[in-house]
């Protein structure tokens, strides 16, 4: 602990670098994927989707992202073991930091997305494994971590498919389908309202300080998923009915309307991402933080600082604006050919996946959520809409991400550990 407190300046300006590092490869990789599916259906402009994620992005991290980041700040590790050994617990989650976003950094040069909770969570448990020890681990919430990677691609996957069925159901195998359209929309965007409003006041406002009961929780919901439904409603009646002239003009107009929903749940989107994956950045960060604080090891209601929330916001939108590019083409155009109409199905779905996630605090993979959102609208297609060598390289470089995060932590520990001598 001496080593600690005298380095704690240096300590805590490389923590906060190494977190930045990390935020800047979650915008690269994960926000890049989010807001793929809106890049990729030409919703969206890449320069428009980048302003959606400065603000929503910034606002899910604030409001709603405390619950996760207690799980990847104190969940993993046992915190009694830890309590002996805080300056390993501090060199050992700079580690992480730093893999996590070199691992990051190379996956989106490739134009790979990979997720950064299974980079982030696979960088502390090796280090924690090698440098510290195996029963340091908690290798019981670690299943139910695990667990919800697999559960998640699934779910979304699974809520994705049945969205686009009933858009084809109630929609687009209408013989009027614009008027349909326009009447069935707003539904649409009701739900996607009221998802983001009642995570935000079940969990957000708590964040804040403000506690609402579940019945205000659930009426203030309601409210909020009718004003986003008016305010679609409106604007929808500013789009003219293409003229009859042929089945694809025939679904022009519908795809406009889908195009104007897919700006409220590429919002609902980058509100979720930023509610769940902002801890893979401040998590570890917050746990140095508490250390250089409080003088001791990692206390698990140790507060989180509103700066450090905003350090990880910051670095997500910068990642998002310098790297993300690749990684949104690859989501966006090469699983799956994608439309509004899809894009929107596979966008709702991942992001109720993520929002249910976060609101009971499990740190779920956005981007298994979103490639098995745009997978289940692929499916509703049939299989031979899907570009399997492309998912083939997706999967294996998910495969690939919990050894190199492990890897690459482990190595980094060893030189941190032994530049400040210990």
């Amino acid at each position: 602990m001496d080593i600690i407190i005298a380095n704690s300046s240096t300590i805590l300006v490389l923590a906060c670098a190494f977190g930045f590092l990390m935020a800047w490869g979650i915008g690269a990789n994960d926000v890049a994927n989010a807001m793929g599916t809106s890049v990729g259906s030409r919703a969206l402009t890449v320069k428009r989707a980048i302003l959606i994620a400065i603000f929503f992005e910034a606002a899910g991290a604030y409001l709603a992202g405390g619950s996760v980041t207690e799980t990847i700040r104190s969940g993993i590790l046992e915190n009694s073991v830890l309590e002996q050994s805080p300056d390993l617990l501090v060199f050992g989650m700079m580690a992480s930091l730093l893999a996590a976003g070199v691992w990051l950094a190379i996956a989106s040069a490739f134009g790979w997305p990979v997720s950064t909770t299974h980079s982030i969570v696979g960088a502390i448990v090796g280090f924690a494994t090698v440098g510290i020890g195996f029963e340091v681990v908690q290798w019981g919430k670690m299943s139910g971590i695990v667990a919800s990677w697999i559960i998640s691609p699934l779910f979304s996957g699974v809520v994705a498919f049945l969205l686009f069925r009933s858009v084809q159901k109630l929609i687009l195998s209408q013989p009027n389908p614009f008027q349909r359209a326009q009447r069935i929309v707003p539904v649409y965007m009701f739900l996607t309202g009221f998802m983001v409003a009642m995570m935000t006041f079940t969990k957000g406002l708590k964040h804040l300080g403000l506690n609402l009961s579940t019945g205000g929780s659930l009426g203030a919901s309601v409210l909020a998923g009718l004003m986003i439904a008016g305010i679609g409603a409106l604007l929808l009646r500013r789009i003219e009915a293409p003229a009859p002239t042929g089945q694809r003009s025939r679904f022009a107009g519908v795809e406009k309307i889908f195009a104007i929903l897919m700006i409220f749940t590429a919002c609902a989107m980058a509100f979720a991402h930023g509610s769940n994956d902002v801890a893979n950045a401040v998590g570890p960060l917050a746990a140095i933080y508490g250390v250089l604080a409080s003088g001791e090891g990692i206390g698990a209601n140790t507060a989180v600082p509103n700066w450090i929330l905003l350090l990880g916001a910051t670095g997500i939108v910068v990642g998002l604006a310098t790297l993300g590019v690749k990684v949104m083409r690859t989501i966006g155009t090469r699983i799956t050919e994608l439309t509004p109409s899809r894009g929107f199905a596979a966008e709702l779905g991942a992001a109720s996946t993520v929002v249910i996630a976060s609101g009971i605090g499990l740190p779920i993979s956005t981007t298994h959520a979103l490639v098995g959102a745009v997978l289940g609208v692929g499916m509703a297609r049939g299989i031979s809409a899907l570009n399997l060598s492309v998912i083939s390289t997706i999967f294996t470089s998910w495969i690939v991400t919990l050894p190199a995060g492990a890897g690459l932590s482990i190595l980094f520990f060893y030189i941190i550990t032994a530049a400040f001598g210990v």
